[in-house]
């Protein structure tokens, strides 16, 4: 790996833990319900980095979500590592199919609703059983909408952000 790739991925992976503190910080009006923000650095990396790199990146948020939040060693953790790498490798999938016909916030939607039916998933069987019917709902629109704003955050970015611009020109040379 060069030594800007590994710079990019440090700066994100930092990005991610910064984001993930202040999003722990922001009250939930239900434990669960999360904005997300720790994936805009993932999103952005899915038009910057290989798929090493991104999935290096996800291992990076997640455990230092674990760390933040104090979850690293409960079955929290486990929720967020496979529903961060579900997500991860259904946007990667969908960033690879064609960047130019889905956009940004699809892409991210597709990552937020993969991360909430993994997480739906994981809490049929190990927390709620059949009672998971009565949140699903709520876990599935929460995660439509944040996985809809945060890429409208992050197509904003991308498209307004010189940085960004600077550091897909380099890539491309990479």
């Amino acid at each position: 790996m060069n030594q800007e790739k590994s710079r990019l991925i440090a700066f994100l992976g930092a990005l991610c833990l910064f984001l993930s503190t202040i999003e722990y910080v922001i009250p939930k009006p239900l434990p669960f319900m999360r904005l997300g923000l720790a994936n805009l650095p993932i999103l952005i990396a899915l038009y910057l980095l290989d798929a090493k790199s991104i999935f290096f990146l996800v291992l990076l948020k997640v455990i230092a979500q674990g760390f933040v939040t104090g979850s690293f060693f409960s079955y929290i953790f486990l929720f967020s590592l496979l529903g961060s790498f579900s997500s991860g490798i259904t946007m990667f999938a969908f960033s690879r199919i064609s960047k130019k016909n889905i956009s940004p916030v699809g892409i991210s939607l597709a990552g937020s609703i993969a991360n909430s039916g993994m997480q739906i998933l994981l809490s049929k069987y190990i927390l709620f059983g059949e009672a998971i019917s009565y949140v699903a709902p709520v876990l599935l629109v929460n995660g439509t909408i944040t996985g809809i704003l945060l890429g409208l955050a992050g197509s904003f970015f991308m498209s307004k952000s010189q940085w960004f611009k600077k550091v897909e020109v380099l890539h491309e040379n990479l």
